[in-house]
Order: C-alpha cells, then structure tokens, then sequence
C-alpha cells in the first residue's frame, strides 16, 4: 500500500448541459472505465485463438486504487471550455485520464456533445491541485 494519502479518481461532468440524472451517472461511468480501456492491450492467444486482454498498471497509487476499493470523486464544470482545458492540464501533469464525447443519441437533440472526463486514480496530492476548487455534485 502506498503511504500517506488513499488513491482516488475524480470524475468531472458538465453542470451546464442540464443532463437527466440517470445520463449524467451514466456519462461519469463512461468516463471511469475509459481510463482503463483506452490502455487494454487486445491479442491473440496463439494456442486456442482467443482474444486477451492485458492491462498494465503503470504505478502503485493505481494499484493501491484497485485493491483499495475504487474511490471515486464527482465534480462539476460549468463549460466545454472547462471541462477540455481540464483534460489537458491532467494529460500534461502525467496523469491518467479520459475524455467522453456522447453521440447525442437520447439528448443533445444529435450533436455530439464532450460531457465528461476522469482523472485518476493516482494520489490526492496529484489530483487535487487541479480539481479541488471544482464543486462537489
């Protein structure tokens, strides 16, 4: 385990797009998972032909997440323009993450709409000085 702090995940949604709570849990979830899908590496067991998936955990703090219990944090930004500038900032700091762009299927009237990310897991002391001014939803 790793000392000090617990590792977490902040998951960031958008407050401004009014999405229905349902969608907005949904939007979060996508945004958690792709943190891990986006690094699957998917290939062919040479035996049986089987597709496998390895995931490769780059550090302890994700780790520790894992076996710790998946911690997770939701905030809010008001904006697109907040919630990309966000994304960068976290992709420049190291840290990993993700980015959700919905088809606008069931809202958004068709336009494809970027409504949340996921930061994390890593340590708080990492995480925090990005998204701890952020509001709690």
């Amino acid at each position: 385990m790793t000392v000090g702090s617990s590792p977490k995940q902040v998951i960031v949604l958008r407050t401004d797009l009014n999405m229905r709570k349902g969608k907005m849990v949904a939007q979060g979830a996508h945004a958690s998972l792709k943190v891990f899908f986006d690094r699957l590496e998917i290939s062919t067991h040479f035996s049986s032909g089987r597709k496998i998936a390895e995931w490769a955990i780059d550090n302890t703090a994700e780790l520790d997440w894992v076996k710790e219990g998946f911690t997770k944090i939701c905030v809010g930004v008001e904006s697109e323009e907040q919630l990309l500038s966000l994304y960068e900032k976290a992709k420049a700091a190291g840290l990993l993450c993700s980015v959700v762009k919905d088809a606008g299927k069931t809202e958004f009237g068709g336009i494809a709409t970027y409504t949340a990310i996921a930061i994390g897991p890593d340590l708080p002391e990492k995480i925090d000085p990005l998204t701890g001014g952020l509001k709690l939803l």
